[in-house]
């Protein structure tokens, strides 16, 4: 089929998971349009992960959605689970899961982790997506070719009712399509690592179990009755509750499984026999620990699940897929808009496969949990530091809150040179200059003549505990390496390019140009010799043991 020419758009995104949401609403946010195709007629009805971590938190409330999240989250007051015989038996023991205390969580943040199903996640990202008005929303709509170019990918959607069909043109193509992408198959990119290494039966359904845990309210529950043992966890308003264990498909059938049988087992695994239950749903999954071999071809990226398939233990799968999507859509949107080269699109892989792989491993491997300071390391990735900042109206602002769309500049009460080095760099993006008082330069590990550069995922560009002896080349090394090294695409080809065409020479240019100061000669490439980010007081985590598989999210 022929590519409609007036059917073009920057970047198509193939699935509307909380992967495919983010990566569209980042891109709006920084006035790129998207087309998003999903599958499904709509959001999904099932709960899947409630599992909320602390830096996925930190980017709904820095979009201001923080409130409308939580309204969602479920009651628990402990971050552990509760292993007993049955849910009523008054003897049990609390285990850690591997994540943050929310004491710890707050030290550390702005924000705390939050359990929140993600059937009231997805309709909060959807909302504010429609409400951005940049993105063209198609349910019921599947990928089923794709062919690129050096230009860019033409995409073939097909609407799964009545079959119409529909080519679109794009600048680059998102694969957020879960564990069974076809952008993924499209592509030819294969899966590294195990599948079927545990075999579940899960159950959702209702039941009034809250006034049977009492103030044990946990996320949850390792059921070890002989004959229902399993999984309990709490998943929603109204008494909603999902049950699991292990299954044979080979000699079983989910038929088998009918709703007295289901009722018969949660009632085990409850305790109580006459508890009153409603099944809603009931389905079988397969944990994998797989990796895909590579996250990009050309101008088509994977993201979340179609890029790595966790285990559900630890509960890192849809915070990765979340960070993920952040990432690379940022990283997008500069390209579209001109303010960096296509090369920072080769950064997303290089940062987020490696942590993919490791998250991946870990889910799948037996041994002690991590503890909750190493937890929240892994999650937070190395982030700029957290501390509250003064503010004349009172109300507290993070460190986090200084960063804007472009980079940010964070300096120590004395500034001195920094100023004039920023106001002499004509960079195509925002580049912010914000003085910290004492106290927050010291939390973040600068003298008063220190400076730290940040990305708008907080990501630490540059860290100089004091200032070097030419603060204005250091600067102009940092801002040309984050950004591409390229020249700034012109005004007339940026419109162009986020017009979903491909301006003729805007993202071949020759050679890479460095930034310089206005009305200055271009410097020598120079190495720079600012020391890596490091974290005060803290250490980049390391690999470590992961829980048990077998704990759905």
């Amino acid at each position: 089929m022929a590519a409609d020419p007036t059917s073009q758009v920057p970047v198509v995104i193939a699935g509307a998971g909380p992967a495919g949401l983010v990566a569209a609403v980042t891109l709006a946010r920084n006035g790129v349009r998207s087309l998003l195709v999903e599958r499904s007629q709509g959001l999904s009805p099932l709960p899947r992960a409630t599992a909320v971590s602390t830096q996925t938190m930190e980017l709904l409330r820095s979009w201001g959605l923080e409130d409308q999240v939580r309204a969602g989250q479920l009651d628990l007051n402990s971050t552990g689970a509760w292993a007993a015989e049955t849910l009523a038996s008054p003897d049990g023991v609390e285990l850690p899961l591997g994540v943050a205390g929310i004491e710890q969580a707050a030290a550390a943040s702005p924000t705390t982790l939050a359990a929140v199903p993600q059937d009231h996640l997805e309709p909060v990202l959807l909302g504010h997506l429609e409400a951005l008005g940049l993105t063209e929303i198609r349910f019921g709509t599947e990928l089923s070719a794709l062919g690129q170019d050096a230009d860019g990918v033409t995409v073939t959607l097909r609407q799964r009712a009545g079959g119409a069909e529909r080519a679109v043109r794009a600048a680059y193509l998102v694969g957020a399509d879960g564990a069974h992408s076809a952008v993924r198959r499209l592509l030819g990119i294969a899966m590294d690592g195990p599948d079927h290494l545990n075999e579940q039966l899960t159950v959702l359904f209702e039941a009034p179990l809250g006034e049977v845990v009492g103030d044990r309210r946990h996320g949850i529950y390792f059921i070890q009755q002989p004959e229902a043992g399993g999984v309990l966890v709490p998943n929603g308003a109204g008494d909603r509750w999902l049950y699991g264990r292990g299954w044979d498909p080979p000699r079983e059938r989910l038929e088998d499984y009918t709703d007295a049988r289901l009722t018969g087992l949660i009632r085990a695994a409850a305790g109580v026999g006459d508890l009153p239950v409603r099944v809603v749903a009931k389905g079988a999954f397969s944990f994998a620990a797989q990796v895909a071999e590579r996250y990009r071809e050309g101008r088509a990226f994977l993201v979340g699940d179609a890029a790595q398939r966790m285990t559900p233990r630890g509960g890192m799968g849809m915070n990765t897929a979340v960070a993920e999507a952040h990432d690379l859509a940022w990283k997008l949107a500069w390209v579209l808009n001109g303010w960096a080269g296509p090369g920072l699109l080769g950064s997303y892989e290089a940062e987020w496969r490696p942590i993919g792989a490791r998250r991946t491993a870990r889910s799948a491997q037996d041994g002690a949990e991590p503890d909750g300071a190493e937890a929240l390391a892994e999650d937070l990735n190395g982030r700029l530091p957290h501390a509250w900042v003064p503010s004349a109206d009172g109300h507290p602002r993070s460190t986090l809150d200084l960063l804007g769309p472009g980079l940010t500049l964070l300096t120590g009460p004395g500034a001195g040179a920094w100023p004039a080095a920023v106001a002499a760099l004509d960079t195509p993006f925002p580049l912010t200059l914000h003085t910290l008082d004492p106290a927050t330069a010291t939390a973040l590990g600068i003298d008063p003549d220190g400076a730290i550069l940040a990305r708008p995922d907080a990501q630490v560009v540059a860290h100089w505990p004091s200032a070097p002896a030419d603060p204005a080349a250091a600067l102009s090394r940092a801002v040309v390496a984050s950004a591409g090294r390229r020249r700034p695409v012109r005004p007339a080809e940026r419109a162009y390019l986020r017009s979903g065409a491909r301006a003729p020479g805007a993202e071949t240019a020759a050679r890479p140009v460095r930034l310089r100061a206005r009305g200055a000669r271009p410097r020598p490439t120079v190495r720079d010799r600012e020391r890596p980010h490091r974290p005060p007081g803290g250490r980049h985590p390391p690999p470590a043991a992961a829980p048990q598989a077998g704990k759905p999210a």
